[in-house]
């Protein structure tokens, strides 16, 4: 998803763009029923990879079929096929799900789920109108508000990162045309990996950089001395934290919890840590207002 900026000092919007929850009356639950996180994640990742099938469909036929959301950010039809592509699957887990397309459920109805999926069907529509590939396709499974399992998918590279708080974070290459779960986790490389060139490195969004990102690159590059600055869409930012491609990302802009939960996830389970600015502590999921304080992803203090 790509979010509106703004310049209020509190960095919130007097309007938070629209939200979906998909459930059905029996997901309605105070409590889940217990599930092996290995068989969740074979569930989520499956949803990544099928809705990357009818994303690809679309992004090669150049037919995005464009529409603008109440807050005037881009909806195409590859969202909301990609939406329900995943629901299809994830449904069979009986979790209920927040995404970012679906059907709206007040606070009051959620507040009690222990366990809930969070999707965000394409991370980086903008990047997907451009077509410069750096969109995902992102699916977190939260239990009381902190993230255990996280799946971010790459369509237009095949890269595709999973992880889980039991296992860790890894990242595999997938073929769409011959793929097995169980091989791709059996060949995932554990995260982080290692990189030659040792200069510290800030990701900050393509889309989204402010005043204040350009404050804090600025302070690192005082305390590091040089500093290399990459930009890069979507979730993707998360991704090269976890990966080891980039020592931080701060993200002084608005995002949704769809936008990061995912990537919250494998960065946490890579042994990375995203910090909520405002309460200076872990980032947390399911909150009332789905609107995230502005964060830093970073190593480990």
């Amino acid at each position: 998803m790509n979010n509106k900026s703004s310049n209020l000092p509190n960095n919130r919007i007097t309007e938070s763009p629209s939200h979906g929850l998909t459930a059905s009356p029996s997901h309605r639950l105070t409590a889940s029923p217990p599930h092996h996180l290995t068989e969740l994640l074979h569930h989520s990742i499956n949803a990544a990879l099928e809705a990357g099938k009818v994303i690809l469909d679309i992004y090669k036929s150049e037919d995005f079929e464009i529409e603008l959301k109440g807050d005037n950010s881009p909806l195409t039809k590859a969202d909301t096929a990609s939406h329900n592509v995943i629901i299809s699957h994830l449904k069979a887990t009986n979790i209920p799900v927040l995404s970012e397309e679906g059907k709206s459920i007040p606070y009051n109805d959620r507040k009690d789920w222990s366990q809930l999926w969070i999707v965000d069907p394409i991370d980086g529509t903008k990047e997907f109108i451009k077509r410069n590939g750096e969109f995902t396709v992102n699916i977190a499974l939260i239990e009381d508000q902190k993230t255990i399992l996280g799946v971010i998918f790459v369509p237009v590279s095949g890269e595709l990162y999973f992880s889980t708080k039991e296992k860790g974070a890894f990242k595999v290459m997938v073929n769409l045309e011959d793929y097995s779960i169980d091989s791709l986790l059996n060949l995932g490389k554990k995260l982080p990996l290692e990189r030659e060139d040792k200069t510290f490195t800030v990701v900050a969004s393509r889309s989204h950089m402010s005043p204040e990102t350009e404050t804090y690159v600025s302070k690192m590059r005082e305390k590091h001395g040089n500093v290399n600055l990459i930009s890069k869409g979507s979730s993707l930012k998360l991704c090269m934290v976890a990966e080891g491609q980039a020592d931080c990302y701060p993200r002084f802009a608005p995002t949704m919890e769809w936008d990061t939960a995912a990537g919250q996830a494998i960065c946490e389970h890579a042994g990375f840590e995203v910090i909520d600015w405002a309460t200076k502590k872990r980032m947390l999921y399911n909150r009332e207002e789905l609107l995230n304080n502005w964060f830093v992803v970073k190593g480990l203090s």
